[in-house]
């Protein structure tokens, strides 16, 4: 076992805030697994319903987005709101109120497949990946210190859009934005760099392979060829390329705003860079390979026994307590490591996935509808994209990918074989695997990455914008005219 970077052979036990973190992920995940396993049967598939009176349905989920954009704003709200039993318990109410609903209009036994589905298939899956990348890569310190300048703030905005694909994006995420911070730390202007680093790394740079976006893999789950997305290279090229232009526009003009004292002491204040826990990226590959290749019902990889449920997650978990008892405290002292970030995100996700199961069935319910009424590609883009913002960009791109498919493909238009039968319309799975990955980055809660960099942003002092101020200041403005450009002109 490598030992650490500075020849002490000290490796330190997982401290007591990390068996406390462990504790709740674990709780949490044991606590839904129970609950779901009790009120619903595990083999069941939940084949969604049509509630009655739905809009009343979508109301805790519409409220619990509230919550998350308005409580931060509110004085009297916003200190009590920074507790993650606080957001815990606004989450779990959302989420009762939810399945209290689904009960009353559709039948008590649809609250247990409601929750089974939501819960085992959706969030222990989500966040037991995110709680591994995180607490891996927070073993990881890249040492020194590079000028905060445009071009090395753009540099490491391109490389994590590049490493995205194939690490993931939570993995780039969690490995670059820390140093990303350590970097910026003298200076005053670097909101738009936190961003700018959430569009490219946790979202927009994670469209070439199915392990780079969650809305991707599902898609290889259900037949999409592994290498198919590499057919996505041109978009990904040009919308990253503007990006990267824009922002290196955009951060010397910033630059050029800093008082000279900030930008003297940038200058002057430069160590060599190193890396330490560099022996934790094979622990991270290790989890990528998890959602890569352990997949459930299907042969482990090199022999024949079937995966059994919940073999991944237990693996990604094997993999933290190496990466923990592997790096000395030091490391995770040096990135001034904690766990309220990934605390944060299962607080709330645990809400937004029970919640949004009845915007989600109305949205298969109303499915073939729908389906109608897209006659074009760029009509997939901007639905799937759209909806991927509030809902999350995962569930969203399998509803779509489910409608394309069910639609069948017209005589004479491009097709993708899809492994194990069927085929699909290649324009419509382009769009809806675009919009998913790319309007992602739309909002804090449109892809798991977005939420846990502004938490680990905040927790560095970066002010970030609140809900409402991160769509209309950063995201509209600078994003939606780059994607229109990609509807009007690559989806055709």
């Amino acid at each position: 076992m490598p030992g650490p970077m500075d020849g002490s052979t000290e490796h330190a036990p997982p401290p007591r805030t990390a068996a406390k973190a462990f504790c709740i992920i674990a709780l949490l995940s044991m606590a839904g697994v129970l609950a779901a396993s009790l009120l619903g049967h595990h083999d069941a598939h939940h084949e969604g319903y049509a509630p009655s009176m739905w809009v009343l349905g979508t109301v805790p989920f519409a409220a619990l987005l509230g919550a998350i954009a308005v409580f931060p704003l509110i004085p009297a709200l916003a200190h009590w709101w920074h507790s993650n039993l606080s957001r815990l318990l606004v989450s779990v109410l959302a989420a009762i109120a939810t399945l209290v609903y689904i009960g009353v209009a559709t039948g008590w036994h649809e609250v247990g497949l409601s929750l089974h589905h939501a819960v085992l298939d959706e969030y222990v899956p989500f966040i037991v990946l995110l709680f591994a990348l995180y607490a891996i890569s927070g073993g990881i310190h890249l040492g020194g210190d590079l000028p905060a300048t445009p071009l090395t703030n753009t540099t490491v905005l391109a490389v994590g859009a590049g490493i995205a694909s194939f690490i993931g994006t939570t993995g780039a995420s969690m490995l670059l934005i820390r140093p990303l911070l350590k970097t910026n730390r003298a200076r005053t202007h670097k909101v738009h760099t936190v961003v700018m680093f959430i569009f490219l790394v946790s979202n927009i740079g994670g469209a070439l392979l199915p392990i780079g976006d969650p809305p991707l893999f599902l898609g290889y789950l259900a037949g999409v060829p592994f290498f198919w997305t590499f057919s996505l290279w041109f978009e990904w090229l040009f919308v990253n390329i503007v990006l990267l232009i824009v922002y290196f526009i955009w951060d010397t003009f910033q630059y050029r705003r800093e008082a000279p004292a900030v930008r003297m002491f940038d200058r002057t204040d430069v160590e060599p860079l190193r890396l330490d826990g560099w022996w934790n990226l094979l622990w991270l590959g290790g989890v990528v390979a998890c959602v890569a290749f352990v997949q459930p019902g299907k042969p482990f990889p090199g022999t024949d026994l079937v995966t059994v449920d919940f073999l991944r997650e237990g693996l990604m978990l094997l993999l933290v307590v190496v990466g923990l008892w592997s790096t000395p405290s030091s490391i995770r002292k040096a990135n001034r490591f904690d766990w309220h970030a990934i605390l944060e995100v299962a607080a709330i996700f645990i809400g937004i996935f029970i919640a949004m199961q009845v915007p989600l069935t109305v949205l298969k319910a109303e499915g073939s509808a729908i389906a109608v009424q897209l006659t074009e590609s760029w009509m997939y883009f901007w639905i799937t994209g759209g909806l991927s913002s509030v809902l999350d960009n995962a569930p969203t791109y399998l509803v779509f990918f489910n409608l394309s498919q069910a639609g069948g493909v017209a005589e004479g238009v491009p097709a993708v074989a899809l492994e194990g039968g069927g085929e699909i319309d290649a324009l419509h799975l382009t769009a809806i695997s675009l919009g998913a990955v790319f309007l992602g980055a739309m909002t804090y809660i449109g892809n798991g990455p977005n939420f846990m960099v502004k938490a680990i942003a905040e927790q560095d002092g970066v002010k970030m914008p609140s809900f409402f101020g991160y769509v209309i200041r950063y995201s509209i403005p600078v994003l939606i005219p780059v994607f229109v450009i990609v509807a009007l002109f690559m989806l055709d």
